[in-house]
């Protein structure tokens, strides 16, 4: 499917169907490179996001969550009335909602564009946690910038999912005005 200038495997079209110089396979290989980034991004993301999401329905889950909900401003209000269970499941179903939406992109740039923008807030709140989650930054090292080696590092991860969020919001929502136009 094309949308504008993204094109779903149009830089896989073989050698002899292009023009045949030096600069242009140089710039036909970049291309592929670029196509495969994009589509790693994007579909990675997905996996990623879909993946947690399904893994909060577990106690395991639910229980690892609680440390980070329970120390947030922004969170830790919703223990008084759910179960840590409860809130883990409940947050599951919007990560799953979310990574279907995203996934969406070649059906509806509209409703992907709504699921990276849920992304890039889901991401913003996890990332409040290396602020507010008691030991992410390594004592014995000095504390900041030294991360622990565990809550930091799972954390700090989501700054690439941030990035990655923000560039599919905005390549989805280019795509949703072409389509409306």
């Amino acid at each position: 499917m094309a949308t504008g200038n993204y094109t779903h495997g149009a830089a896989w079209a073989p050698t002899g169907q292009r023009g045949h110089t030096a600069a242009h396979d140089r710039s036909s290989l970049s291309s592929r490179v670029e196509v495969v980034g994009r589509e790693l991004a994007r579909y990675g993301q997905v996996i990623i996001v879909g993946w947690i999401g399904f893994l909060k329905f577990t106690e395991y889950e639910a229980e690892g969550i609680s440390l980070y909900v329970a120390n947030s401003p922004l969170m830790s209000w919703v223990y008084g009335f759910m179960s840590h269970r409860g809130f883990s499941a409940m947050l599951g179903v919007v990560e799953v909602a979310i990574a279907l939406l995203i996934a969406a992109r070649p059906f509806s740039p509209r409703a992907s564009a709504l699921g990276s923008a849920l992304a890039v807030g889901m991401f913003l709140t996890t990332l409040s946690f290396l602020v507010t989650t008691p030991g992410v930054w390594e004592a014995s090292a000095g504390g900041f910038p030294a991360l622990s080696g565990k809550p930091g590092p799972f954390l700090i991860k989501d700054l690439a999912l941030l990035g990655i969020s923000l560039w599919t919001f905005g390549e989805a929502w280019k795509a949703g005005e072409r389509a409306a136009a």
